[in-house]
């Protein structure tokens, strides 16, 4: 029986749900996941475990953004953040749902899974994480 695609791209951990993986060995923690640690090389290999990322943090750096060339112009001016996340894990992404000049450094948030786009009327729905402020 052949997979749908959609259910496909569901079924890959990372895509949907914050999730990387951490070292048996020494603990570390990557995203996006890996298949062996850098630190420990070979001796990771086959130990390599699916790890959930916390969805709150921090920013840790941050950047409004005026001009585009891309697809996001419709959605000038908009923020980009570096989060630090409780794993202490950096995460990037568009901080929505925010009034811009209250943006700064050490801001709590969360990531959101948030719709892009689709192909077409049948096609495959887009999704991203996003961040928000947390609560």
């Amino acid at each position: 029986m052949a997979m749908v695609v959609a259910r496909e791209w569901r079924e890959i951990p990372g895509r949907y749900n914050l999730e990387g993986t951490r070292c048996g060995c020494c603990g570390k923690i990557f995203f996006p996941s890996r298949a062996f640690c850098p630190h420990c090389r070979r001796q990771s290999i086959g130990k390599m475990e699916p790890f959930p990322l916390k969805p709150t943090g921090e920013v840790y750096s941050f950047s409004i953004v005026h001009q585009s060339d891309g697809f996001n112009r419709r959605m000038l001016p908009y923020a980009v953040v570096f989060v630090k996340n409780d794993d202490s894990i950096m995460l990037a992404g568009q901080l929505v749902d925010v009034d811009l000049p209250t943006v700064k450094i050490g801001m709590r948030v969360r990531a959101v899974l948030r719709k892009l786009d689709e192909d077409g009327k049948a096609g495959i729905i887009h999704y991203a994480f996003k961040f928000v402020p947390a609560e």
